[in-house]
């Protein structure tokens, strides 16, 4: 009777691999549809991509150049050269700087108003020009300062009206 293997010990044998082959069966569902949701997902991602892609491309830059407006051309007003002395100690020789100056206005319709108003702008920078030390001018950093603080004057002497930018002819430092 030993040869036989008892039913109990069957049964628990046959359970053992139906679990096995239940688990390797759930084991392959899951697997099968989580491949499925990453493949699926990855498609959707490329076709927004190139969806997207495609209507930049192909409608977002046409519609930008026909709805942009064609922009008007700068205008510009020449200001009367002008030559200060520059501060120094009382040991250093007088230097002087001459400037030919420009502004740059978006409209041609503010050059009246701001030739009216050109003494004020003109005493702003004859007063701001005579505090600069020669040391104040040096490179280009220097003259991005000096470019800077001259349009603040200049609008603070022409409000509510604005220019656009104050443009270099000449500079000498003597």
């Amino acid at each position: 009777m030993a040869s036989k293997p008892k039913k109990a010990d069957r049964e628990k044998a046959e359970a053992e691999d139906e679990d096995a082959d239940a688990a390797q069966a759930g084991k392959s569902k899951r697997k099968l549809p989580l491949k499925m949701i990453v493949m699926v997902a990855g498609g959707l991602v490329v076709l927004a991509g190139a969806g997207t892609g495609a209507y930049f491309m192909f409608s977002g830059g046409r519609e930008g150049v026909a709805a942009a407006a064609p922009a008007k051309p700068p205008a510009f007003v020449d200001v009367p050269e002008v030559l200060v002395n520059l501060s120094t100690t009382g040991a250093d020789r007088t230097q002087y700087l001459k400037v030919k100056i420009v502004l740059e206005i978006p409209d041609a319709v503010l050059a009246p108003q701001i030739e009216s108003t050109m003494p004020r702008v003109m005493d702003a920078f004859q007063t701001y020009l005579r505090e600069l030390r020669p040391t104040d001018l040096d490179g280009s950093a220097g003259l991005y300062r000096l470019k800077e603080e001259l349009t603040r004057r200049v609008n603070s002497a022409i409000a509510p009206s604005r220019i656009t930018a104050v443009l270099f002819k000449e500079i000498v430092i003597q």
